[in-house]
Order: C-alpha cells, then sequence, then structure tokens
C-alpha cells in the first residue's frame, strides 16, 4: 500500500491543524493505520493508531484529549485532528500501515510507511 501524508504546517501555539493520509495500492480497510512523529535529533515516537473498523484507539499520553485519530475507509483516507498545539508537538509525522489486527504503538510493527509532513509550532 502506497501513502500519502499531507495537511502540515505552521501554527502558533494553541491552534490546530489536521493531519491526511491517503492509501492506495491495496484494501485500505484492511490494515491498522498509525501516526508517528520524529523530531530533530529524536527517535520515531507513536502519537496515534486506529483498528480496521475504528473500534479501538490508542494515544501517546502527552496528546490524548488534544489529539484525535479517525478513518474513512470509504475514501481509503486516515486523519490526525490536532488541537490545542504545542510547541513539543513540533516534528515530521508520519502515516503508516500496519497488517496486524492488534493496534499496536511499536514502530516496527508497521509495514507501510508514507513519506511525512512537516508540523511546526511556534510559541
Amino acid at each position: 500500500v502506497q501513502l500519502q501524508a499531507s495537511g502540515g504546517g505552521l501554527v502558533q501555539a494553541g491552534g490546530s491543524l489536521r493531519l491526511s493520509c491517503a492509501a492506495s495500492g491495496r484494501t485500505f480497510s484492511a490494515y491498522t493505520m498509525g501516526w508517528f512523529r520524529q523530531a530533530p535529533g529524536k527517535e520515531r515516537e507513536f502519537v496515534a493508531a486506529i483498528s480496521r473498523g475504528s473500534l479501538t484507539t490508542k494515544y501517546k499520553d502527552s496528546v490524548r484529549g488534544r489529539f484525535t485519530i479517525s478513518r474513512d475507509n470509504a475514501k481509503n483516507t486516515v486523519y490526525l485532528q490536532m488541537n490545542s498545539l504545542k510547541p513539543e508537538d513540533t516534528a515530521v509525522y508520519y502515516c503508516a500501515a500496519d497488517n496486524s489486527v492488534v493496534v499496536f504503538n511499536i514502530p516496527l510493527v508497521y509495514d507501510y510507511w508514507g513519506q511525512g509532513t512537516q508540523v511546526t509550532v511556534s510559541s
């Protein structure tokens, strides 16, 4: 499956952004989808994930209550709504797909990755 992330940009602290990740190539609904991020000099970290049928979601503790992951299987797209953004949310955000049923928060589990979209939050 090919993934294309978009929606990043520059926003002031407290603002909002909505990331999108469009999938193509295989049956989107067969994949658990995740969002990860990587800041300069840091390892890639889990942000959020959603199961195939949207019944299960998981979040990094520091984004829970501010970020919401969702998906539209008819549009082959997963979203990450980010509200109340903080400077520490600044990173390149990646979407990823995993053909497991279980929703994992480990990057190594995910089989396919998008190219990343930059999110910069100014203070």
